[in-house]
């Protein structure tokens, strides 16, 4: 059940004796997409790095492991275009370029790399944060968001809208380059995602 205000979040104990111990981003990724297509569970996973890492709180301190962690479930986000399904644990990223036309975050993490990208985005809270920036926004207020990125502080802006959607349908003028979890995904005019609540464990 996605977080409550109030309630609990997880448990605290020894890190499952299956955790697999990911480092990044990327090997997040390839973990899941293989779990997902061959129809097996996420095991328990044991967070080193990456950006999920980050939202709930941990170190990459490998010894933090031989004691109690902290054992949370965390969303997953399910993406459809074209006929082609993926899956991504921290963001998705639609764009033709950072400088000029449209871009698209859907968030499950607050951050994406240096970059607080969603203040308010929480991995377990049942829904994403959608990140859109209209193509009408000028190359010098791009840098200038771009520059205040690392603090969250790019926004309000009037060219910068933030929603919160546990599904969303996305279509584009002109095809865009799909990221997931920072991997190369393709490219789409049209993209669905929706929420897959509690898919697995991140223990840190």
């Amino acid at each position: 059940m996605p977080i409550r205000a109030g309630k609990p979040w997880g448990d605290v104990g020894p890190c499952p004796g299956d955790a697999v111990r990911v480092g990044s981003n990327a090997e997040l990724w390839r973990l899941v997409e293989r779990c997902r297509r061959e129809m097996a569970p996420i095991p328990p996973v044991a967070l080193l790095g990456g950006d999920v890492m980050r939202a709930v709180g941990g170190t990459g301190d490998e010894r933090r492991l031989a004691g109690d962690v902290s054992c949370v479930p965390i969303d997953l986000g399910r993406v459809e275009a074209d006929g082609r399904v993926g899956w991504f644990a921290a963001h998705l990223v639609a764009r033709r370029s950072w400088w000029f036309g449209p871009i698209v975050a859907v968030m499950n993490a607050e951050h994406h790399g240096t970059y607080d990208v969603a203040p308010r985005a929480h991995p377990n809270d049942g829904r994403f944060d959608v990140v859109t920036v209209d193509e009408s926004m000028s190359p010098r207020d791009r840098l200038r968001a771009r520059r205040r990125l690392p603090l969250g502080a790019h926004v309000p802006h009037p060219a910068i809208e933030i929603r919160q959607r546990t599904s969303s349908t996305l279509t584009f003028a002109r095809p865009m380059s799909i990221e997931l979890d920072g991997q190369a995904w393709g490219s789409a005019r049209s993209i669905s995602v929706a929420v897959e609540a509690d898919a697995f464990i991140a223990c840190v």
